[in-house]
């Protein structure tokens, strides 16, 4: 049979994944592939660009949408479990599709984010572009799901690093953001005394005229709330400073957020999300894998 899209996929690998206390992604993939009967040319049948396994980003697609439909959930880097309400969809769905996951508030909001299309993209599915999607259109979204899958590795590779690997991160990504300062200078300050609760600091511009603290925390859990905000607000009065980011792997609580914007004090929250977002911008734990040059035709050369 042909390789199938990527929301056909998804009911067949949340039952693999319901058979098995964990599951790696790259079994997933080979487990997906002798569920549909693959043939070997099938499964090595590589993407044009990027040149690995066309139905391992299938599968890859596939396990990013249910882990944020709450359905699918990450165990460590590359290793994933279904979830309570995974085996309760089971039982009441014969199939799962975006739109059936629609209903979950985690998912919706997910694709809201991400300006996702009503319709599946052929990098994706192989299906052909809605009739009102124009061909740009359809590389473009094709693009934002790339995006999304690359954001949800990076989260998944910094949960397993170690803190301190943590706290570096986000100084060299401050400084690749263009804040003044030296990697040197803002590492002698970073993890020697955590004084107060400060993990680091940077310089807002390059002569140093005002310093920029950071807290960076890679907890356990969903979401800080207001009394971490407020503890580290409080570390920066003990500084005599002004301004600071706060940056997690987590989300923050409305009454985090709320709480930033009632001080006089300049803070910055960046959530996990956030975090993935930029360091992408930034080329900061990632590669350039492929390039895809739009052209079209040069009217002053007819001209």
């Amino acid at each position: 049979m042909a390789i199938p899209d990527y929301q056909t996929i998804m009911r067949p690998l949340l039952e693999i994944a319901s058979e098995r206390d964990e599951l790696t992604r790259a079994t997933a993939v080979e487990l997906v592939s002798d569920h549909f009967n693959l043939t070997a040319e099938e499964r090595r049948r590589l993407m044009a660009k990027v040149k690995r396994p066309i139905i391992m980003g299938r599968v890859h697609f596939a396990q990013l949408y249910l882990s944020k439909a709450g359905l699918l959930e990450s165990v460590r880097r590359g290793v994933f479990r279904i979830t309570p309400l995974g085996r309760e969809v089971l039982s009441c769905s014969d199939r799962i599709d975006t739109r059936y996951l629609m209903q979950f508030e985690s998912f919706a909001e997910f694709m809201q984010r991400s300006k996702r299309r009503r319709t599946p993209t052929p990098a994706a599915s192989g299906t052909m572009p809605s009739e009102e999607q124009a061909p740009q259109e359809v590389l473009e979204s094709a693009f934002e799901e790339v995006q999304a899958q690359l954001a949800e590795e990076l989260l998944d590779a910094i949960k397993s690093a170690s803190p301190q690997f943590f706290e570096k991160l986000v100084v060299e990504l401050l400084l690749s953001m263009g804040y003044g300062g030296s990697w040197r200078d803002a590492a002698e300050v970073l993890g020697q005394s955590h004084d107060g609760g400060i993990d680091g600091v940077v310089n807002q511009d390059r002569l140093g005229l005002d310093a920029v603290y950071i807290q960076a925390k890679r907890w356990d859990g969903s979401s800080v709330g207001r009394k971490e905000i407020q503890s580290f607000v409080g570390s920066l009065s003990g500084k005599k400073a002004s301004k600071g980011v706060f940056v997690t792997t987590l989300s923050f609580t409305k009454e985090a957020k709320d709480f930033v914007t009632s001080i006089d004090k300049k803070i910055v929250l960046i959530d996990g999300l956030r975090l993935a977002e930029l360091m992408i911008e930034h080329d900061v734990g990632v590669s350039t894998t492929a390039t895809y040059r739009v052209k079209s035709v040069d009217s002053d050369y007819f001209n």
